[in-house]
């Protein structure tokens, strides 16, 4: 199964945690659709990554995919984009099976490889000399969103194996080797599908970065400000180790919930006073987890 899927299926239980107010979500991930068939990102253009976001909210609410999508991404040229647009145009590629052909999806999954950094990994930016948790994650799941896996898998595994750092977590690149949240997140996900080993003291790391006083997560352990991000991809990687939160559930309940408003989309973070489809996603993402 592919990341997205795999995000997805869980994605699809928080509609029920929110009742009635689903219906308030749908309007407000609907409504930020543009004519052109793109969703919108903060300054209200059509951009691949927010679509990316948007085609899956409307996923885990039960939502057609939107007829007019497929305009939109198809006047794209990969080789024009850079990587993480890249990965997000192949991987919406997959929401629109039998609009797209092969050589399309050929055509932007190739682009990501020309970010293939001299460590087997890939890296956001091109000729890197290492490569990052990030980008391998969306390498990953561009290609395992149309059944296959990346040229030279083993290549990711000794990138992700050079981040990952003694207190159980991983770092997102060796520039700076602090393990983080979400780099972590990335590296159990790929980790779990390339049947690589993960350490038992990896659920302590992610543990440590709960914040108590707010019921979310932190970027890493000491953080000051949890957010909905880390929260989200903090539960998604605990279930994936099988690892119990039950005892702090109700707490992330609490918090999740201060970043949703009566508009329909969450926010962010408590400082954070735009709503978007990325974090909108994110929290359909937690309450998912919540509910398990």
């Amino acid at each position: 199964m592919s990341l997205r899927l795999e995000m997805l299926q869980v994605a699809r239980l928080g509609p029920g945690m929110l009742g009635p107010a689903a219906d308030l979500v749908a309007s407000f991930v609907c409504s930020q659709q543009n004519p052109d068939g793109g969703f919108r990102d903060r300054s209200g253009r059509s951009d691949l990554y927010y679509t990316s976001f948007g085609v899956d909210a409307l996923t885990a609410l039960r939502l057609e995919v939107p007829a007019n999508l497929a305009g939109y991404l198809l006047p794209h040229d990969p080789a024009q984009l850079d990587f993480v647009h890249a990965a997000c145009l192949a991987r919406l590629f997959s929401a629109i099976p039998g609009k797209v052909g092969q050589a399309a999806i050929d055509a932007a999954l190739g682009r990501l490889e020309s970010f293939r950094s001299p460590d087997g990994g890939y890296n956001q930016q091109p000729a890197a000399a290492a490569g990052s948790s990030y980008a391998c994650f969306l390498a990953y799941g561009a290609n395992a969103d149309h059944g296959r896996q990346p040229p030279h898998p083993g290549g990711i595994a000794d990138c992700l194996r050079s981040l990952y750092q003694p207190d159980g977590g991983w770092a997102n690149d060796s520039s700076f080797p602090v393990s983080n949240v979400p780099a972590t997140a990335a590296a159990v996900a790929i980790s779990k599908n390339l049947r690589l080993p993960i350490p038992s003291t990896t659920s302590d790391f992610l543990l440590s970065a709960f914040h108590p006083p707010s019921g979310g997560f932190v970027p890493f352990p000491g953080g000051p400000l949890p957010d909905l991000l880390n929260t989200a991809v903090a539960l998604h990687a605990l279930d994936g180790l099988q690892t119990d939160f039950a005892v702090i559930k109700d707490s992330c309940l609490d918090f999740v919930d201060t970043l949703w408003t009566a508009e329909g989309g969450f926010h962010g973070h408590w400082d954070d006073d735009i709503l978007d489809l990325e974090y909108t996603y994110y929290g359909l993402l937690a309450l998912g987890h919540l509910a398990l």
